[in-house]
């Protein structure tokens, strides 16, 4: 007998997108957060400035690293 993924079982596609949905906004939460604290250090000795051209990318860099890291925990290896 073979075991059924969630995705297979049917109609529980809400429950997938919620799941996914969830994961985006923890992933967007975690790199608001760690990007103000990158800005509150760089900014920290006064002289320097930390853009917002910079800010995106530290954003942006800290996702793909929370999907990485998610990936790797719901794909499995």
């Amino acid at each position: 007998m073979k075991s059924l993924t969630i995705l297979e079982v049917g109609n529980l596609a809400g429950v997938v997108v919620m799941i996914i949905g969830l994961i985006i906004l923890g992933a967007l939460l975690i790199s608001l957060v760690v990007a103000f604290i990158t800005k509150v250090i760089y900014e920290w000795k006064g002289d320097r400035k930390f853009s917002k051209k910079q800010f995106i990318q530290t954003m942006v860099i800290c996702i793909l690293i929370c999907g990485l890291i998610s990936g790797y925990i719901c794909g499995g290896l």
